[in-house]
């Protein structure tokens, strides 16, 4: 699942993308171009489970991110940004929303509501022009020869046009998994699940007004939303030990850093969930869409073991912690054996069981 960061000039969304990923230079001659990096997930039933178990390994699940070209009107005209969005699954958006004087704003004002609707605005109107255009050439081909398939697409196209002339994103249009399939190589950006970061100053980390001012519009577009301080985090990244980054976060009120919220809220928005694999040797965790089956889980892990899944052993984090180890889980009867049905959940602790 790859994450796209975006924004205006000057919001901080480099800064931020450095703290993310750990990439600690950005090649200027790279500016136009989308720069790859990748976060790990920090869930703290991972660190408990690596306590618990010793393990001569330790990999954490990851969030592949890429940092996009700055969105002005040179990439807006000419394209280029749009056709970079479309290659993600979802969208970081950082909104500026700090004073600096000593740092430009490209509409000459810091205004975080502004500038949240002219982006949405462009995303809409590139998928509006998108539409216009096929619906005209289905029109022109279904004119020349009669074809269902075409006409279906057209009909459906229209609805597209029509939803997204009410000013709404197509991330909240029903679909049927035939029309799904039928638009899913299409560049609609609102399709899209994204994320808000407004990018505060420190004393506006915990200014609820402002997060309530974005509040309604984005529960309306399906869009999460969470305020950050680029700055802060960038200082908190330069301290050494964890225990001097806990007791930074504490002494301002900081409950989950930028990297444990925008990771929570893009799991969250892209509808996946954490289920781990434990043992001596390893312990890892993997990310899989929520309602999947277990042998949907197991194919994650490599794809034999989906290939010649026979069952899965599962047991759940809350219970492991709740009981204390594996041999009470037993002893309780909170160790089960499923099969090809069983519907992953957060949480889960799996052994899969497979022959090929």
């Amino acid at each position: 699942m790859k994450v796209g960061i975006i924004g205006l000039p000057q919001t901080g969304k480099k800064t931020l993308f450095q703290i993310l990923t750990g990439n600690a230079a950005l090649d200027p001659a790279k500016a136009n171009k989308p720069v790859p990096g990748a976060a790990d997930i920090m869930d703290s039933r991972f660190n408990t489970l690596v306590d618990m178990y010793q393990p001569k390994k330790q990999v954490r699940a990851r969030l592949d991110l890429a940092l996009l070209p700055r969105l002005e009107a040179e990439t807006i005209a000419g394209g280029e940004i749009f056709r970079d969005i479309a290659d993600m699954d979802a969208i970081c958006h950082v909104i500026r929303a700090f004073e600096d004087d000593a740092v430009y704003h490209a509409q000459g004002s810091v205004n975080a509501w502004r500038d949240f609707e002219n982006v949405n605005a462009e995303l809409l109107m590139h998928d509006q022009i998108f539409a216009e255009k096929r619906i005209q050439r289905l029109a022109d081909e279904v004119k020349k020869i009669k074809d269902e398939a075409r006409q279906k697409e057209l009909d459906l196209m229209q609805r597209i046009q029509a939803h997204l002339e009410q000013e709404n994103p197509l991330r909240l249009m029903a679909l049927s998994p035939d029309e799904d399939k039928m638009i899913r190589s299409y560049p609609f950006i609102t399709r899209k699940k994204m994320v808000i970061a407004v990018n505060v100053a420190e004393e506006d980390l915990g200014n609820q007004d402002l997060l309530a001012r974005f509040a309604p519009a984005c529960q309306a577009q399906a869009i999460e939303v969470m305020l950050v301080s680029a700055k802060v985090e960038a200082e908190i990244a330069l301290l050494d030990t964890a225990s001097e980054k806990q007791e930074f976060l504490d002494a301002l009120g900081i409950e989950e850093t930028a990297l444990e919220m925008l990771t929570r809220l893009c799991l969250r928005s892209l509808n996946l969930i954490s289920f781990f694999t434990v043992g001596k040797d390893e312990v890892r965790q993997w990310l899989v869409r929520r309602e999947s089956t277990a042998p949907r889980a197991a194919g994650v892990i490599h794809s034999d073991l989906e290939r010649g899944f026979i069952r899965a052993e599962v047991f759940s984090y809350d219970d492991l912690i709740a009981f204390g180890s594996e041999a009470e889980l037993k002893k309780a009867g909170r160790f089960y054996v499923e099969g090809k049905t069983y519907l992953v959940k957060d949480g889960d602790i799996l052994n899969i069981r497979f022959s090929v």
